[in-house]
């Protein structure tokens, strides 16, 4: 007899569901459920298998062998590491436009998209069908597609036996959350390449994550696997069913998020303060940041103890939030993880000193870093914030972005590390050999002492080893022997003591030497690049030009903002419709192209882009991107509010496809498009005068009350909408002509302060402009003797208008 055993390990997907709500038995009495052993944290694409099913050896359950996280990477586009045999097959998904499905479409699999078609061959033909989803930067989806997908042996197998069915997790990210959630519930984790085998209906009874083509040791390959279901889908289908069906329901139950009549927010500062001390319990003080390794830059909750600092600035906690933040900031700025010679960020580091990253580079880590290193140069006055701000943005602008002005979603972290190679490499675009550096670097610096060259210094400052700076246990397959991954180790006031040179000279030569790097990068074979854009990172890009720019008053940077939200609207807003629409690609002529049927927008798109266009408005004083603001809330609460529990849905809750409406109740690597819309609907009170949207918000918050109590560390992003809620928003009207001189004083003193909870107004003189019709209150303000001046009200009290810059500064922190 079977026994259960839910293993739990943390994975690469993340959630709150627990497995000691699902039905206690299968069919097959116990689920057992397999882990790697050493996998840790998020990153990391485990092998689980859960659901009725079972394998076993002897006596024994199957158990994997430990694989370590760090070591994941990011596949290429397919076709370079396939045989040149498997390019005599070509499937459906030749026709999509995803990256990730046009890597699959040369597979010896009768792959189909998600959608109808595949549905109906299901039915018609009564085969299970096995759904696989991945991303196109993910490395363990591109070990499973060479490994089983192009071997012509398993093709045959699923071909032959099932319906197959290829999703971009990015494309779909409804699709991804219903099936990712069985999978959590039913196996204790996640991760990615995911594979579930569903009913004709689209009921999961089976799932787990990447699996070997064949049996090693205890490892189950796919092909065991997949005669497996075979057996119990022809043997044993009722009950197959049955136990799927009990798990949905379950599911149903178990993932519900709604407000009780009457029931109010939680205290907002009681909450907060219990999120500080969750995310104090969690933070290393070595070298910043919330764990010990793998890390992750966590931007929500650096924005969340910024806002918790500009409440208790006094107090020796908020001190202490303070302090968190900026030395995590900075740690992370100057360790591996951040890419010093062609700016930007990776996606995690590996070890807990920020040094072996994960190379991949996603856009939405840029927007939300870019943000957070700006909020702490308005909170600090460091120009050194600034500058890495600014760089993330240089980043973006020169390899992210598309001329139409919208922004590609990742750069690989593989890539071949020769022209004349045939293997791609984790890091090989990014990493340098000793040698190579000296070679590059053997002019003799005039003064310096020992007469060092300009390799000495620089190998000295970012901690250049001969025999490479990577730890073996950070390289467990060995692609990074005998190579460096550049990590600050010295101030340049201490490298220019150790050399006899001033800091000015110092800092000459290490960017002159950094450009020589670039130049010799840009030469070497690139990494591929995932040129799908979606609205909701988009959006996500679009706060951290038009915020960047706003601070430090940057009008490229803005125009590149404004740049971004006309891309959005000419290519990804459907007026006929009344829609965004949530992904757009980039065609072989570099034309923007947009599929057959385009998929409409999810949550996060819709409260994304408002956020952005927001944060827009603000930055400029445009109305025309607040007018589209308005209007794309008025669409989200349409589509999306659940009106009899509070709070939004992720996806069309009317979608038959979808077996399950969902809330996401997790920020995490992008904040829960629920705690945007928190601040969204807040923001959006004060500027168009709706108090029923802070009515929304109000209730959103109360939908989420239980999460937001016990366990606030998994949304901080939400927790600063509570506190916004409490401590109500600053109106900061400016009245003045848009393009004078006092105007943008005034203005620019608003910009350089870090205000979490305020709305910016800029309202002319026209009776009948946007602002005007909307707020009654307007009437009132008017520019003092010719100069523009600015009032800053609260609770519906104006103090007295001021015209002086210091003197706005000080009613604002008051």
């Amino acid at each position: 007899m079977l026994r259960l055993a839910w293993t739990r390990s943390p994975s690469a997907a993340t959630g709150r569901f627990s497995p000691s709500r699902l039905p206690s038995r299968t069919v097959f009495g116990r689920v057992r459920s397999y882990a790697l052993d050493d996998a840790k944290g998020p990153g990391c694409n485990v092998t689980r298998c859960s659901g009725p099913l079972s394998y076993r050896t002897s006596r024994s359950s199957f158990r994997t062998p430990g694989a370590a996280c760090f070591s994941m990477a990011s596949g290429g586009d397919g076709a370079d590491s396939s045989s040149l045999d498997s390019l005599k097959y070509t499937n459906r998904l030749s026709k999509e436009r995803s990256p990730y499905l046009l890597q699959h479409a040369h597979n010896p699999v009768d792959w189909y998209p998600w959608g109808q078609e595949a549905f109906d061959k299901a039915k018609n033909e009564d085969k299970p069908i096995f759904l696989s989803v991945g991303y196109s930067t993910c490395h363990w989806c591109h070990v499973m597609e060479r490994e089983s997908f192009e071997d012509e042996d398993i093709g045959k197998i699923l071909t032959d036996n099932f319906v197959c069915i290829k999703v971009d997790r990015e494309e779909r990210p409804d699709v991804d959350k219903v099936y990712m959630t069985f999978v959590q519930a039913t196996s204790g984790g996640g991760g990615w390449p995911m594979s579930v085998w569903l009913t004709p209906d689209l009921r999961p009874f089976f799932g787990g994550t990447y699996f070997p083509p064949r049996d090693s040791g205890r490892r189950p390959g796919l092909t065991t696997v997949l005669m497996r279901v075979l057996e119990q889908w022809r043997g044993n289908r009722t009950a197959l069913e049955s136990s799927g069906e009990r798990v949905i329901e379950a599911l149903k139950k178990g993932t519900t998020i709604a407000a009780q009549a009457g029931e109010t927010p939680p205290s907002g500062p009681d909450v907060a303060n219990r999120c500080f001390q969750q995310l104090a319990h969690s933070y290393e003080e070595e070298y910043g940041g919330f764990r010990d390794a793998p890390k992750f830059p966590s931007p929500v909750n650096l924005m969340f103890l910024m806002s918790y600092w500009a409440m208790n600035r006094d107090t020796s906690q908020g001190a202490e939030a303070l302090q968190m933040t900026l030395h995590t900031l900075r740690m992370m700025a100057l360790g591996g993880i951040h890419d010093h010679v062609a700016q930007g960020f990776h996606r995690y580091s590996t070890d807990s000193s920020w040094h072996v990253p994960h190379f991949e580079k996603m856009l939405y880590d840029q927007a939300q870093l870019a943000v957070a290193y700006i909020s702490a140069y308005q909170v600090s006055g460091e120009q050194f914030f600034a500058k890495v701000a600014r760089d993330i943005l240089l980043y973006v602008s020169r390899d992210l972005s598309d001329k139409s002005g919208g922004f590609y979603s990742a750069e690989d972290a593989d890539s071949l590390p020769a022209l004349a190679s045939t293997v791609k490499k984790e890091g090989a675009f990014c990493v340098w050999t000793a040698t190579e550096i000296r070679e590059l670097l053997a002019e003799t610096v005039e003064g310096a002492t020992g007469g060092a060259t300009q390799a000495d210094i620089f190998m000295h400052h970012y901690g250049v080893k001969e025999q490479g700076n990577v730890d073996p246990e950070q390289d467990p397959h060995g692609e990074l022997e005998n190579q460096n991954v550049l990590i600050v180790r010295y101030s340049p006031e201490l490298t220019a003591a150790r050399f006899g040179l001033n800091v000015e000279r110092v800092s000459e030569l290490l960017t002159a030497s950094r450009a020589k790097l670039a130049e010799v990068r840009r030469a070497r074979p690139p990494p591929h690049l995932d040129s799908k854009m979606l609205a909701s990172w988009n959006g996500l890009m679009l706060s951290g030009f038009a915020r960047v720019g706003a601070v430090l008053g940057d009008k490229t940077l803005l125009e590149r903002a404004e740049k971004a939200a006309h891309f959005l609207w000419q290519h990804m807003w459907d007026e006929a419709e009344g829609r965004i629409l949530h992904s757009c690609y980039r065609g072989q002529d570099l034309e923007v192209e947009q599929v057959e049927s385009p998929i409409a927008g999810f949550l996060d798109d819709y409260a994304f882009v408002v956020a952005g266009l927001l944060d827009l408005y603000e930055a400029t004083g445009a109305v025309r991107w607040l007018s589209w603001a308005e209007t794309l809330q008025q669409r989200q609460d349409h589509l999306f509010w659940d009106s009899q529990g509070g709070g939004y849905f992720c996806s069309d809750p009317n979608d038959p496809a979808l077996l399950l409406a969902l809330k996401q109740d997790q920020d995490g690597a992008e904040p829960s498009a629920n705690s945007v819309s928190a601040m969204n609907l807040l923001r959006l009170s004060h500027l168009t005068d709706r108090p029923e949207w802070a009515a929304r918000s109000q209730k959103l918050l109360a939908a989420f009350s239980d999460r937001l109590v016990k366990v606030p560390i998994a949304l901080p992003d939400m927790v600063r909408g509570l506190m916004a809620q409490h401590y109500t928003m600053k109106q900061i009207v400016i009245c003045g002509e848009p393009d004078a001189e006092d105007t943008a004083s005034l203005t620019s003193c608003v910009h350089s302060l870090f205000l979490p909870h305020k709305v910016l107004m800029l309202a002319d003189a026209d009776p009948d402009g946007f602002l005007r019709q909307r707020l009654s209150v307007l009437s009132t303000m008017m520019p003092l003797d010719g100069r523009a001046a600015a009032y800053v009200c609260q609770d519906y009290t104006c103090a007295l208008p001021v015209t002086c810059p210091q003197e706005l500064r000080r009613l604002l922190l008051e």
